[in-house]
């Protein structure tokens, strides 16, 4: 597989709580030279990026950020500001504490409604794997399939673990024919970039790919 192939399918990721505008310029002039497949950033730097940058990088933000334990309300204010600002794909947060209540009912109308908001643009789900059991998570796939959301996700980047194989092994078994699968956190190697490909993963969220692909070592998201 080579590194085009790879980029392709990257969202070059910068969600540090101490993320400069100088930072953010950065990723967005790698993404242009590496044709990624988008730029993932905080949704304050949303607006400045689209008007800097326009169509020449897509903007990918994240809502309900790390924790998503926000209120469904607040996560639609989010998610219909960073629309208007000029996001074209969104990465939610589900709500844990829903999760680990069996609440799997409120969790996809929170995902339908975001979806509503945003239209044909893009929903990705976060559900955290590694804060869930696997009859959570299967539950939970039943809910991001049912909401009518494009992607499921494994990770933050911010939990106690990031993506493994098994849990894509797993999103296939229990995910709608419409849902793709987006790997995050934990990958390190261009090893680890090549086998979520291959297993079928149509995202990766890195802030790392760059350096790994040119030789260097990294231990970021």
């Amino acid at each position: 597989m080579n590194d085009d192939k790879i980029y392709s399918v990257v969202d070059h990721t910068l969600l540090s709580p101490t993320a400069t505008w100088q930072q953010i310029v950065q990723i967005c002039e790698e993404s242009i030279r590496y044709e990624t497949a988008s730029i993932c950033i905080p949704p304050s730097f949303v607006k400045r990026v689209h008007e800097k940058y326009g169509s020449t990088v897509n903007i990918c933000t994240v809502i309900g950020f790390p924790l998503g334990y926000n209120s469904t309300a607040a996560k639609l204010a989010e998610t219909e500001q960073a629309l208007k600002d000029g996001a074209a794909e969104f990465d939610v947060v589900i709500n844990l504490g829903d999760a680990k209540e069996q609440h799997f009912d409120k969790i996809t109308q929170e995902l339908t409604t975001l979806k509503k908001a945003i239209g044909g643009k893009i929903l990705k789900v976060i559900i955290e794997c590694c804060y869930l059991n696997t009859t959570e998570k299967i539950s939970l796939c039943k809910c991001v399939t049912d909401s009518g959301a494009d992607y499921i996700k494994t990770s933050t980047g911010f939990g106690t673990g990031g993506a493994t194989i098994q849990d894509i092994w797993l999103f296939k078994e229990h995910i709608g024919k419409n849902v793709k699968i987006k790997a995050a956190g934990g990958m390190r190697t261009r090893n680890d970039f090549v086998s979520f490909i291959n297993e079928g993963c149509s995202r990766l969220g890195t802030s790392s790919a760059i350096k790994v692909l040119a030789g260097q070592s990294s231990d970021s998201y």
